[in-house]
């Protein structure tokens, strides 16, 4: 046995093979028991078991448990093992103890003593294993015991290298899990000396948490940015053999480069004259070696060589000063434009869109063109595709406006479907912002209806019909060109629309032709009427009571489809209506009247457009952190121009509060047929349809014996907190207390019998509405027993993991009991309190993190918003609550304006982590809010906003 001591445990070794010849799952499970028997009479009989054998069995049951098994017991004897002085038994200890125990552990107190003495002692790989235990749980209890000790070993000089390096990495772990544990002292000002280290590994394992603490206070630490300059400096100036340790593939410190010019990425560029001299004499020597043939042909060599270069040009950008390198890095990206290379092609393409918003380089960028449309005609890679169409939509101006959106349009056709979506909305944006000719800019979104109507928002047509009607010059020729447009034998829904606009408004500058006589421009749209949904048909309709005031002659016509029953009796409330009140408005008011009442659409407000509101800022679709440099843009989020005028003042909003890009929506609303009511002039009333049509299902009276399907009105109670009552009647209440942590939860759900009888049958089971058997796995344990005695208790533990982050309906719960043998069954079904938010966790950001990620987050489909009354007193203490409830971190001093509120959070799936922003804008004098939530994969933001609009 000393023998095996040495070489290994054997027993382990058996174990695992056995294990591993087991024929199937149900030998694998008796073999298991067996050995978890065995153990556990160990454990507890063997008073003499040594610590060897401790070691052995631990390494079992930590085997057992990464096989899937559940272990129970074990934990005592691997803190136990925390207290030898053998490596190989403390190693095991601090393995079994990182993996399983739990925050809420009884045994943390005994852990985080031994934890302490290993800290204390003067054995540096002791030391260490401590370190790596407390960076593993990071548990709040473990953090507050170790928070001033950590950073003071750090930036003490009696501490080797390899313990600072892992004191650097615990206490950036302890900085990201729990701030606040971390205190103050003098340990922040010595610690981005830690920078001129000797030991290259401390000065990489530095630099993050220096990176860490700049994010949070920039100030502060500044003396790092010389610091990380000289460093820089020694590592591009050395050769690959001043640095043989941290050499990879002949690239001096490629990771440790990457890091220190992220963290000047964090800072302007420096003010003092010698530095910055010596930054750009770094920059420069980086685009310099990238011109060097390569030492190597593995693909390590260039990976590592261009992974500095990136970086380098990404603070090239940041810095936005020196129009000598912007240059430079254009035509080394340029070069990477044709590379073999896929990823350096993507690359390439990202970076060169973020030079073009530099006035510097943005001509330089311009020259490659030719190469950006060839690759959006040529290359494979979807991703890489639609990097192209971020450039060229960034290198867009007036002198290649016509050149680009023609390019675009000729692409749109045969492009992918995931990215139609965004070449549409950047066309209209691009066509509005340079057109020199409105007709040209009319001809554009009618091209984007015919190629791709299914992919163009209600915000372009609406956008064009704002721009026509505001603009006389071009009128005559819209009516013109959707006129023709309409008579192609099918076209999309979204060139009725636009074309029953204005036809209605300006069908007479086109009427003296008589091929668009009256007759014929009613005939022709009426021809697509029963083609269309009851929104469009809507719009058709105010229409042809508009074309009784341009042309008279055609009254009789208008008044016989007006007057059709499928019109006067429609099932559509709407069209009903609107049929009715047409007919009897043309056929008892006077022509004064209906001049009146019909009059052409005043001009709209003249603003910026919605649609270029909404992606602003995306030419840089990867801003940097900025700490007080010059592209604080990101600052102005929410306060960007584009006029709230009449229509925000008419529903009760500051003008502060609409600013935003859908307060700014202009043009017909939808909901009302897209035509003005002949009885008001147009609004954006649209924009809040929703707050008018929450109409509650109709609940019908139980029948005997019978209770129906419960509705979901315990749902929202449970979107900012996780314990509640789901469901109480006279007999029954059915509680939950839930706890998740980032892709799992666990609900417990109790069921309390309020009668004196027994629930026989007493049944449940779950069911999955929709796609969410698809997005989320649910577990229900079983019930214990069949029945429920008067006045008891039980409960039913279901286990949840998200799959999918998009997920929008909750699993059903549905349970079934009987009072006696001779009643029928009593049905009950409730929605369990599983939500997209419950996978929530926390992310601390500060002011320029928020916001330049806010920006990036400004793609089509990213963004969610909703203006909305409030139902409820707006409470900042009862809103701060209800936020941090949602899952998300309340980030404080973020907002330019002290009363909105902005959080931050990560939806955790299997499947994906998708991040979160969230800005709620309160206007106490309207006492109305308006919600903005942005993620990073559509459909969340809407899910998000959905669950928060009845909180507040």
């Amino acid at each position: 046995m000393p023998a095996v001591k040495g070489e290994g445990m054997r027993g382990l070794a058996v174990f695992i093979s056995d294990i591993r010849n087991c024929k199937s799952k149900e030998a694998e499970t008796k073999r298991i028991n067996k050995e978890l028997a065995n153990i556990r009479s160990k454990f507890k009989g063997d008073k003499t078991l040594d610590g060897y054998q401790k070691k052995k069995y631990v390494c079992k049951l930590l085997f057992i448990f990464l096989l899937g098994h559940d272990i129970d017991f074990g934990h005592m004897e691997a803190v136990n093992l925390l207290s030898s002085n053998r490596y190989s038994e403390k190693q095991i200890g601090y393995l079994f103890i990182s993996v399983l125990i739990s925050s809420e552990s009884e045994l943390i107190k005994l852990i985080i003593n031994n934890i302490r003495n290993d800290l204390h002692s003067r054995n540096p790989i002791f030391i260490n294993l401590a370190l790596h235990c407390i960076a593993n749980i990071a548990e709040r209890e473990m953090c507050d015991a170790f928070g001033s000790e950590i950073p003071r070993m750090l930036t003490s000089g009696d501490t080797t290298d390899s313990v600072k390096q892992s004191a650097a990495l615990c206490l950036l772990r302890i900085l990201r899990v729990s701030p606040d544990c971390v205190r103050d002292g003098e340990w922040k000002q010595r610690i981005i000396h830690l920078l001129n280290d000797q030991h290259m590994g401390v000065v990489t394992a530095a630099t993050s948490i220096i990176q860490a603490l700049v994010q949070k206070s920039a100030e502060e630490y500044k003396g790092c940015v010389s610091l990380s300059v000289s460093r820089l400096s020694r590592i591009v100036t050395s050769s690959y053999t001043d640095l043989q340790d941290y050499t990879y593939y002949f690239v001096p410190a490629p990771w440790l480069s990457v890091k220190l010019l992220r963290l000047l990425e964090c800072y302007p560029s420096p003010e003092d004259t010698a530095i910055r001299q010596r930054l750009t004499e770094c920059l420069e020597t980086i685009l310099n070696k990238a011109q060097e043939p390569p030492k190597s042909k593995k693909v390590q060599h260039s990976n590592a060589k261009n992974a500095v270069l990136f970086e380098a040009i990404n603070l090239i950008i940041h810095m936005d000063s020196d129009s000598n390198l912007l240059i430079r890095s254009c035509n080394q990206l340029g070069q990477f434009l044709q590379h073999r290379e896929t990823n350096l092609r993507y690359l390439a393409l990202e970076s060169m869109t973020n030079l073009a918003g530099s006035e510097f380089s943005r001509d330089a960028v311009k020259r490659h063109l030719d190469t950006v449309i060839n690759a959006l005609k040529t290359e494979r890679d979807v991703s890489v595709r639609q990097r192209a169409v971020d450039l060229l939509y960034a290198m867009c101006d007036r002198s290649n406006a016509m050149d680009i959106v023609s390019e675009l349009l000729l692409y749109l056709e045969t492009a992918d479907y995931a990215i139609r979506e965004e070449i549409v909305l950047k066309v209209a944006i691009l066509s509005e912002k340079f057109a020199t000719d409105f007709s040209w800019y009319v001809d554009v979104i009618l091209n984007l209806i015919r190629i791709a109507g299914d992919y163009v928002s209600d915000d372009v047509w609406y956008r064009v019909i704002h721009i026509v009607v505001n603009r006389d010059e071009v009128q005559g020729y819209a009516a013109k060109t959707v006129f023709e447009a309409l008579q192609a034998p099918a076209c999309h829904e979204n060139m009725v629309r636009v074309g029953g606009y204005i036809l209605g408004e300006f069908g007479n500058l086109i009427a003296g032709d008589e091929r668009s006589a009256p007759m014929v421009q009613f005939t022709l749209l009426h021809s697509k009427y029963h083609l269309c949904s009851a929104p469009t048909r809507a719009l058709l309709l105010s229409t042809y009571i508009k074309f009784i005031n341009l042309f008279p002659e055609i009254k009789r016509g208008v008044q016989d489809v007006l007057a059709l029953d499928s019109n006067l009796k429609s099932s559509d409330a709407e069209l009903q209506q609107r049929s009715v009140e047409y007919l009897h408005l043309s056929t008892f008011a006077s022509l004064d009247i209906l001049a009146t009442v019909l009059e052409e659409m005043p001009p709209f407000p003249e603003k910026e457009g919605f649609l270029l509101d909404k992606l602003k800022g995306s030419q840089s679709k990867d801003d940097f952190r900025i700490v007080g440099g010059k592209r604080g843009r990101a600052a102005s989020v929410g306060g960007q121009q584009g006029g709230g005028g009449s229509e925000a003042s008419s529903r009760g909003v500051t003008p502060s509060a609409s600013r935003e890009p859908l307060s700014n929506l202009v043009g017909p609303p939808l909901s009302n047929g897209g035509v003005a009511s002949p009885v008001a002039p147009p609004s954006d009333s649209g924009v809040l349809l929703d707050l008018f049509d929450t109409q509650e299902p109709a609940s019908g009276a139980p029948s005997s014996g019978v209770v129906p399907a419960v509705s979901d009105e315990s749902f929202p109670r449970f979107v900012c907190r996780n314990s509640g009552v789901l469901f109480e009647d006279d007999l029954l209440q059915i509680g939950a207390k839930a706890e998740f942590k980032q892709n799992l939860g666990r609900i417990v759900v109790f069921y309390g019998n309020k009668s004196s009888h027994l629930f026989a049958n007493f049944v449940s089971s779950l069911s999955f509405p929709g796609t969410a058997s698809q997005q989320l796995s649910v577990q229900l344990k079983p019930l214990e027993a069949s029945q429920l005695e008067g006045g008891a208790q039980v409960q039913q533990v279901v286990n949840v993991e998200c799959l999918e982050t998009d997920f929008s309906d909750a699993p059903l719960l549905n349970l079934s009991y009987s009072l006696g043998s001779g009643t029928p069954p009593r049905s009950i079904s409730v929605k369990l309190p599983v939500m997209a938010s419950k996978f929530f966790q926390p992310f601390e950001m500060n002011r320029e993190d928020f916001f330049s990620r806010w920006k990036q987050l400004a793609e089509p489909g990213q963004e969610s918003q909703r203006i909305f009354n409030a139902s409820l007193p707006i409470d900042p203490e009862a809103i701060r609550s209800k936020l941090s409830g949602f899952g998300m971190s309340l980030l404080e001093s973020v907002d330019p304006n002290p009363e909105n509120y902005v959080s931050a959070g990560i939806i955790y799936s299997t499947s994906a982590q998708v991040g979160c922003l969230l800005r709620l804008e309160p206007n106490k004098a309207a006492l109305m809010y308006r919600l903005t939530v942005r993620s990073s994969r559509e459909r969340v933001s809407d899910i998000l906003v959905g669950l928060l609009l009845d909180q507040f």
